[in-house]
């Protein structure tokens, strides 16, 4: 199981919490980008952050204007972009600006948008987030109809053969996990940055 640690949750010294996560064996930093529009909280600039974001970095676009965030945050060379099905834009033409730019797909859908809507772009894409509490802010409690997401996308990836990694995003801590089956990806912020010794809390989620 990878992890990828969310510094959403983060309040203070951020570049302090930044260096101890590079200091873990985490495969990704997770960042959340809001635009006070797609949701309703929104989020400082992480382009400053650029010297301390060491580990690959997996970045969620909750925005409506995909194509001006995309062209921003390239800058910081993110191994995977994600985007959601909910935006207005043309999703194929989405999907090919990001791969045009040698960066990884990510298609990710609110709790209350069905599944089954991603299923035209699951050849298309890289990674599949979902979401296990409402986009927006994090330290929400799980929520329990994820599991059945996940094996669905997970069933369409075997029958298929599609390549897509299943990532998950909210509430995960070590007991929600297990509810994740399927999974290739946990997302977890103040499970892990909250705790002094991050490397442990990272510990008991693989």
């Amino acid at each position: 199981m990878k992890i990828a640690t969310s510094i959403l949750s983060i309040q203070d010294h951020i570049h302090d919490c930044l260096e101890k996560i590079n200091h873990t064996d985490t495969d990704y930093i997770h960042l959340d980008v809001m635009d006070g529009q797609f949701v309703s909280h929104k989020t400082a600039d992480y382009i400053p952050l650029k010297n301390y974001l060491l580990k690959p970095l997996d970045i969620h676009l909750m925005v409506e204007d995909v194509p001006a965030y995309l062209e921003h945050y390239v800058a910081l060379k993110p191994e995977y972009i994600t985007f959601h099905v909910e935006v207005n834009t043309k999703i194929e033409k989405l999907i090919h600006m990001i791969h045009e730019k040698n960066i990884k797909v990510g298609i990710s859908l609110k709790p209350d948008t069905p599944v089954s809507f991603l299923i035209p772009y699951l050849n298309e894409i890289d990674l599949v987030l979902v979401m296990s509490v409402e986009p927006g802010a994090g330290g929400q409690t799980f929520l329990e109809n994820t599991s059945d997401k996940i094996q669905f996308l997970d069933r369409i990836r075997k029958e298929k053969q599609y390549h897509y990694m299943i990532e998950v995003d909210g509430g995960i801590n070590e007991k929600t996990k297990e509810q994740c089956i399927g999974a290739d990806i946990l997302v977890s912020g103040s499970f892990i940055t909250n705790h002094d010794d991050y490397q442990h809390q990272i510990d008991m989620l693989r």
